[in-house]
C-alpha cells in the first residue's frame, strides 16, 4: 500500500545559539528555572504517555477489523518504543534521570478508545472508523506536544534535543496521514454501507473505494 508522506526538518530560528562542539556546558545552559521546570515537566508528560501507548497499542489492534488499521497500529508500537528511547536520550542530554509524570490528557484519550471498543460491533468497518479517530487524536496530542518541545529547544539553542524531538515530530505526523489513508481508502466508505448482519472480519485486505469503482467499470 503507497501513501505520500511529507518529510519535515525540525526548523530552527535564525537567531539560534548552537552551542560550540566540545563545550562542558549544560544544554539547557540558557534557560531560567522556571522555563526549565516547565520544559521537563512536559517531557515526563509525554514520557508517561508513550509509555502508555505501548500496552494500549496492542489492544487497538487486536480490535481493529482490517488487516491494515492493525497493521498500522502494531507498526506504530515499534515506533513508540524508540520514542521513548529518544526521550532518554533527551533527559539525559539534560543531565536529568527520565522519569514520567502522569499524563491526564493521555489517560483519557486511552478512556475514549476503550469506549470505543466497548460500543461497536466487534468485527465491523464502524468500529474501525471509531478506532481511526480515536488514534487521531491521539496523535494530535502528540504532534502538538512535540511541536512545542522542538520550538522551545531550538529558541534556547539545545540542537541535540530539538533534533531527537523533531524526528519524533515528524513521525507522528506519518502516522496521522497514513491513519488518514486507510479511512479514506479503505474503512470510511465501506462502513457507511455496511451491513449490521454481515460484520467483516480479519480475513485479508478490504477494496478501496477506487478498486471498488474499476471492478464497477468493468
Amino acid at each position: 500500500m503507497e501513501k505520500a508522506t511529507k518529510s519535515r526538518k525540525a526548523s530552527s530560528g535564525k537567531n539560534e545559539k548552537i552551542p560550540a562542539k566540545g563545550s562542558s556546558q549544560p544544554a539547557n545552559r540558557q534557560m531560567g528555572e522556571e522555563m526549565e521546570k516547565l520544559f521537563t515537566d512536559m517531557l515526563k508528560d509525554i514520557y508517561w504517555a508513550e509509555k502508555a501507548l505501548t500496552k494500549a497499542l496492542p489492544k487497538l489492534a487486536k480490535a481493529s477489523t482490517t488487516t491494515e488499521l492493525s497493521q498500522a497500529f502494531e507498526e506504530h508500537l515499534t515506533q513508540t518504543e524508540e520514542h521513548i528511547r529518544r526521550l532518554e536520550q533527551v533527559f539525559e542530554l539534560m543531565g536529568q534521570k527520565a522519569q514520567a509524570k502522569k499524563c491526564d490528557a493521555m489517560e483519557g484519550l486511552q478512556k475514549e478508545a476503550e469506549e470505543v471498543m466497548e460500543e461497536t460491533p466487534e468485527g465491523s468497518l464502524t468500529r474501525d472508523v471509531g478506532l481511526i479517530i480515536a488514534a487521531q487524536k491521539v496523535e494530535h496530542y502528540e504532534i502538538a506536544t512535540y511541536g512545542g518541545l522542538t520550538t522551545l529547544a531550538n529558541t534556547f539553542g539545545m540542537t541535540e534535543v530539538a533534533e531527537l524531538l523533531g524526528r519524533t515530530l515528524e513521525e507522528e505526523k506519518e502516522t496521522d496521514e497514513s491513519l488518514t489513508y486507510i479511512a479514506e481508502n479503505n474503512v470510511n466508505f465501506p462502513a457507511g454501507i455496511e451491513d449490521e448482519a454481515g460484520s467483516s472480519r480479519k480475513t485479508g485486505t478490504h477494496k478501496n473505494r477506487m478498486e471498488e469503482e474499476e471492478d464497477e467499470e468493468a
